[in-house]
């Protein structure tokens, strides 16, 4: 089973006052051959992001090799119409290099107030939303009745490059949701986050692929098993290669120092759980042995995260391409 490993960028926000720190977050990952480049999805926040399925073609036009995604993606605070349309369109002109993971958004109610959804019904609006976006890429003249959604006799173009549809990653932290880095092939799949049994089961069910985040390697081991049981259960098929882990990391020999300077950019710390638990945190050498933890429990796609600055976050990636990919990416 083969190992990819993409990133996703560390502070963005640090980046707030360059529009060329994409791209020269593109052409790092092309120059060290990353798997993929994945961007989270905030709509409301007082933090500087970029809205991900805009900036994601911008990625595409800069890079003719690397696969793209989203880390996650919002799916209830969707139209899935006209997300279906999107996605489909980056697939095409990026002939298939488009993941786009899915989840049920975060937990501040402000922003689904803002896009007009209520929160209680986020998981039902994730599943059937999925199953909509499924029909208009596989089919033409759809029609759809649902409880959230309605359409009828409708079609969308172009068509995707993945047949017979592109994969949706899910992924996410919450307890309804296990991306992808291999290169393209067959479906598009369904990948989802979360590290609870309930989200591994919903991967099972409706995903094609678990993107965890803030996981341990038991968490993970422990979750695959569902994944796979559950999709068994309802006679589905997924990859064996389609687990993965988003993985914060900090590359330094002094591993003490490390510990201490990336807490403060831990995206949200477990209650439960030292968040050195599920980090890559020290030397290089230490850094691989944690990513080969992550293999030997059943991960095989990895989406680094710097956890760091913004432009430190650049250093870190640099020392990444250089000392870590060329032991996995044979």
């Amino acid at each position: 089973m083969s190992v990819a490993i993409g990133y996703v960028p560390g502070a963005y926000g640090q980046g707030g006052d360059d529009p060329n720190f994409l791209r020269r977050l593109v052409e790092l990952g092309d120059k060290y051959g990353y798997d993929s480049i994945w961007l989270s999805d905030r709509i409301v926040s007082d933090r500087f992001s970029l809205e991900p399925m805009v900036a994601l073609s911008m990625v595409a036009a800069w890079s003719e090799r690397m696969k793209f995604g989203t880390s996650v993606l919002a799916l209830p605070l969707r139209n899935p119409v006209v997300l279906a349309k999107q996605i489909a369109t980056l697939d095409f002109l990026s002939q298939g290099r488009c993941f786009p993971a899915v989840g049920l958004g975060g937990e501040e109610t402000e922003e689904y107030e803002a896009c007009g959804v209520p929160k209680e019904d986020r998981s039902k609006r994730t599943d059937e939303a999925i199953t909509l976006m499924r029909r208009l890429w596989e089919e033409d003249n759809v029609t759809h009745e649902g409880q959230f959604f309605t359409c009828h006799n409708v079609s969308i173009t172009p068509k995707t490059c993945f047949k017979p549809s592109p994969p949706v990653w899910i992924g996410g932290r919450s307890p309804a949701a296990p991306p992808p880095a291999g290169r393209p092939r067959g479906r598009r799949r369904v990948s989802m986050g979360g590290r609870s049994p309930a989200a591994a089961r919903r991967v099972g069910r409706v995903g094609d692929g678990w993107l965890v985040s803030g996981a341990t390697t038991g968490e993970i081991s422990h979750g695959r098993d569902i994944v796979f049981e559950t999709a068994d259960k309802y006679e589905r098929e997924i990859e064996e290669d389609h687990i993965g882990m988003l993985l914060g990391y900090y590359i330094c020999p002094d591993r003490d120092k490390a510990v201490a300077q990336t807490h403060q950019f831990v995206t949200r710390h477990r209650p439960d759980v030292n968040f050195t638990e599920y980090s890559a945190l020290g030397d290089a050498d230490e850094v691989c042995e944690v990513i080969q933890r992550y293999v030997d429990a059943g991960a095989s796609k990895f989406v680094v995260r710097p956890l760091c600055a913004g432009e430190e976050s650049v250093e870190q990636l640099d020392i990444m391409g250089e000392q870590i990919l060329p032991r996995f990416h044979k």
